[in-house]
Order: structure tokens, then C-alpha cells, then sequence
């Protein structure tokens, strides 16, 4: 019958002498990782929060949207025949296009959010109809 091993045999931490030494060598490195991603991340965040909530960002952006939202909702009137989908992303994109003229002053920050996400949501709406009409 073999013996039973122990957890804690001297003969086998000998054996693999240094491994708890370079365990602990990993885990300071993967800790000296966490830290300096993290303070670069804070600090890209925090340097790309400005340019992100720049007015001139939301108004390409819906300029974008609606661009879009004509291509691809207008051609299904034209494929389909079927103006609901049209009418609904329409909806969306005004609710979206009314966020942007609260904007974040004045504390209506949550409201212009709160919106935009409604539009978007309306929005995807109109755009899986118009797919669901054409096939």
C-alpha cells in the first residue's frame, strides 16, 4: 500500500524548490498590472469624458442617424410598401433628435439620457420591422 500524501510534505516543497517564490513573483507582476492599467484607464476616461460630451459629437451623430435611417427605412417603402416601419423609426429618431436640443445644462443631464435611450430603442424598433417587412 503506498503512502498517503501529505499537504504539507517537506521532501515534495523541496523538490520544487522556488515555486512559491515565483508564484508570488506572478501575482506581483498581475498586480502590478491591475495598477497601472487601471490609473491609464482612469485617466483616458477621464480625458476622452470631455470630448465625448461635446455637443458637436451628438449632432454628427444624429446627423448620422438620420442619414441612415432614410437610406434604409425610405428603400423599404420603396421594397415592401410598408410605411409603419418608416413611421416608428421616424418617431425614433425625433425623441433622439429632441434629446439633443435639452442637452446636459441645467441639470437635464438624466432626462436628455433617458430620451436618447427611448429613440434608440423606438428606432431599433422601426429597423426590425422594416427587416421583418422585406423578407
Amino acid at each position: 500500500m503506498p503512502p498517503t500524501p501529505k499537504l504539507w510534505n517537506k521532501g515534495d516543497l523541496l523538490a520544487k524548490d522556488g515555486l512559491w517564490d515565483r508564484i508570488a513573483v506572478l501575482i506581483s507582476g498581475l498586480c502590478l498590472v491591475h495598477c497601472v492599467s487601471t490609473l491609464i484607464l482612469v485617466a483616458l476616461i477621464s480625458s476622452a469624458a470631455g470630448v465625448l460630451l461635446d455637443p458637436i459629437i451628438h449632432e454628427i451623430g444624429i446627423c448620422i442617424a438620420i442619414i441612415l435611417g432614410l437610406i434604409a427605412l425610405g428603400r423599404g417603402i420603396m421594397d415592401h410598401g410598408f410605411l409603419v416601419p418608416a413611421i416608428i423609426g421616424g418617431l425614433g429618431l425625433a425623441i433622439m433628435a429632441a434629446a439633443i436640443t435639452i442637452g446636459h445644462q441645467e441639470n437635464h443631464g438624466s432626462t436628455e439620457i433617458f430620451l436618447t435611450m427611448a429613440g434608440v430603442g423606438i428606432l431599433a424598433i422601426g429597423h426590425n420591422l422594416n427587416y421583418r417587412a422585406g423578407r
